[in-house]
């Protein structure tokens, strides 16, 4: 039996959905912007011409910074730093997240309150700085970038509430099958995580891709650096690569920084589609049955 919808909700559906239109309009316009800038001529952005589409289209900008040698190490770094430390941090809140979660644990109310401590007071700069670089040596290296911000106390909250609301029937079944604590949590718990180790796959992935301050203070080594630290550079008008004062690489200074932007935004913007159907697919099959 089909029920007609209602003028109500047929004009709810109509205004919801120009404003849906409005609001992708407004997020994906910055973005557009950006890839409009980059295939426009020097000329054409100081003049302000550039709205939606290019002016004077031109792909020397990207010319430029694909015959940059700098520009393939830094984007090599960041994808090496940015699989790395996402890898560390889903591991290591989950570790962390799995025990937190379980209420039969009695010291669990002693370390929770500590755990909640650190997402409102930190350590301190200077601090923390000493202890990556002085006491543990791990200046100019990877693991002063992944390693400091490694686990986030957010993150590691919002994975320890989805733990615990998995069903303890399920390990208590587990453990009537032979399985030992560590063989559950492999074998039961994480393929029924699957949509949160996805959340937090995405949430780190970017925040470890955007990484800047960290190798800003640790890595002295320009060999290491990110592609953030880069592009941020850039944008201060602080550019490390050496341009010259060739005619060519003037012609591409104005857009130089928009098309840099734009292919270190690519890999996230093509990843993010995939964990979201990974995201879809975890749900289904992490569904409990009952």
């Amino acid at each position: 039996m089909n029920i007609k919808p209602s003028k109500g909700y047929q004009a709810f559906r109509v205004i919801n959905t120009i404003v849906m239109i409005v609001v992708v309009c407004i997020t994906l316009y910055p973005f557009i912007y950006l890839i409009a800038q980059s295939f426009s001529s020097d000329t054409a952005v100081a003049a302000g011409k550039v709205t939606f589409f290019p002016v004077d289209f031109t792909t020397a900008t990207y010319k430029y910074l694909l015959r940059d040698n700098k520009f393939f190490l830094y984007y090599g770094n960041t994808i090496i730093y940015s699989v790395v430390g996402t890898a560390i941090s889903v591991a290591g809140t989950a570790l962390l997240a799995y025990p937190l979660s379980k209420d039969k644990l009695r010291l669990n109310k002693f370390f929770t309150p500590f755990v909640v401590f650190t997402m409102y007071f930190t350590g301190g700069l200077i601090p923390n700085y000493i202890l990556v670089t002085q006491w543990l040596h791990l200046g100019n290296t990877i693991w002063a970038v992944v390693l400091p911000g490694a686990i986030s106390t957010f993150n590691l909250l919002l994975m320890k509430s989805f733990f615990a609301g998995l069903p303890d029937e399920l390990e208590e079944a587990a453990a009537i099958d032979g399985l030992g604590v560590y063989g559950s949590f492999i074998k039961i718990i994480i393929p029924l995580s699957k949509p949160i180790l996805a959340t937090m796959v995405l949430f780190y992935l970017v925040g470890m891709w955007n990484e800047w301050f960290g190798p800003f203070l640790y890595l002295e080594d320009d060999a290491m650096k990110p592609i953030s630290l880069w592009v941020r550079q850039l944008v201060e008008g602080a550019n490390s690569v050496e341009m010259g004062s060739t005619a060519e690489a003037s012609s591409v200074q104005a857009t130089l920084k928009s098309a840099t932007m734009v292919l270190t935004s690519l890999p996230i913007i093509c990843v993010y589609p995939f964990v979201q159907k990974y995201f879809v697919q975890g749900m289904t099959m992490g569904a409990v049955k009952g």
